[in-house]
């Protein structure tokens, strides 16, 4: 999801919005936000320190935990740790509406002053969280907000992924792969969902526009993850010169993986974005896959904390605040894998290396 999370088929559902499409090479928040850099967030020693007299407790209501959210999750648990602010309920609501509204009602018995949360389905959200705004809880949301919520005044920010930037690594990745010419497969996420509608039109337009040499020839959406192997056959089956295929994210990635190898094709390359085992093993091997772009998962939980936090001495922050990506390959993966998710590269990764 997106991102390390991967995105299925109900999620990619509950996550319908308003499209906010990227514009001149520049993300846009869901509601259309101008990115600012996360890091520009700062908060003085003095700031701190009132922070920490204040003795705050926090919640992390999460949507689902997955190797992505767990990333955000440490960082977020990790910054409030050293401004002195205690977390005192986690939950995970397994991609159910009804089970995070249940979620919000139940930590709100604790009484925290901070709910960060990633919410399941925005469209209906509103009054997901309607009894934390009723309680003055300050709300700090990753990757979207409930739909009529105002910045500022009903939450503290949205803190997710530079998406253009993503996209457009994942070009520069691939004309790498590729030595900067050949014929691309892109397969794109088939859905109205801001993230990755903006990392796919990214990676598009960066071949088109800054690499002559290179040509998209063959285009599928991808509306349902599970369809993706079908979608991948019919692509190669139809173009078997293709010398590189895009993937929305890494888990669809694996079905057009295991459709090349079935195939015997070892020369088409694949790209995609978010962090992912066995794509990263393939990689490793001198398989397919070429390189994989990933966010710092780590840092968007804690700016997330670090923003809302802030907020409860008063001070604020931007609508959108972004993070930086990463392109992954061969050569990167142990420093990638600790820059995106802030622990080291899973056994079996290790082992391939050595």
């Amino acid at each position: 999801m997106r991102k390390l999370a991967t995105l299925s088929l109900s999620l990619a559902a509950a996550f319908v919005t308003t499209h906010a499409f990227a514009a001149d090479g520049v993300t846009s928040g869901p509601h259309g936000e101008k990115p600012t850099p996360a890091s520009s967030y700062v908060l003085t020693q003095a700031e701190e320190q009132k922070i920490r007299d204040g003795k705050y407790t926090a919640a992390l209501v999460w949507h689902e935990m997955s190797e992505y959210t767990t990333a955000v999750n440490a960082g977020a648990r990790d910054e409030f740790k050293r401004l002195g602010i205690e977390v005192i309920a986690e939950t995970n609501a397994g991609f159910d509406a009804a089970r995070q509204k249940s979620d919000i009602e139940t930590v709100l018995a604790k009484k925290p002053a901070i709910i960060l949360s990633l919410p399941v389905d925005p469209a209906s959200a509103a009054t997901v969280y309607e009894p934390a705004l009723k309680a003055g809880v300050k709300l700090g949301f990753v990757d979207n907000s409930p739909a009529g919520y105002e910045q500022g005044r009903d939450y503290v920010t949205i803190v997710s992924d530079d998406l253009f930037q993503m996209g457009h690594k994942a070009g520069v990745a691939m004309a790498e792969a590729l030595g900067k010419k050949g014929k691309v497969g892109y397969i794109f996420h088939d859905a109205d969902f801001y993230v990755t509608n903006q990392r796919d039109q990214a990676f598009k337009k960066t071949i088109e526009q800054d690499y002559p040499d290179m040509r998209i020839v063959a285009e599928a959406g991808m509306a349902d993850p599970a369809r993706a192997e079908e979608i991948a056959q019919a692509m190669i089956t139809q173009n078997p010169d293709l010398d590189g295929i895009y993937v929305t994210w890494a888990e669809p990635a694996l079905s057009v993986l295991s459709t090349l190898r079935s195939a015997g094709n070892s020369h088409t390359k694949i790209v995609a974005l978010d962090l992912n085992e066995p794509a990263a093993l393939d990689m490793i091997k001198g398989g397919n896959v070429a390189a994989l772009v990933a966010d710092e998962a780590y840092n968007i939980g804690v700016t997330v904390a670090r923003a809302s936090a802030g907020s409860l001495i008063g001070k604020q922050a931007a609508p959108f605040l972004v993070v930086d990506s990463l392109a992954v390959t061969k050569d990167t993966v142990k420093d990638g894998w600790k820059k995106s998710l802030n622990k080291d590269v899973p056994a079996s990764i290790a082992d391939a290396l050595k």
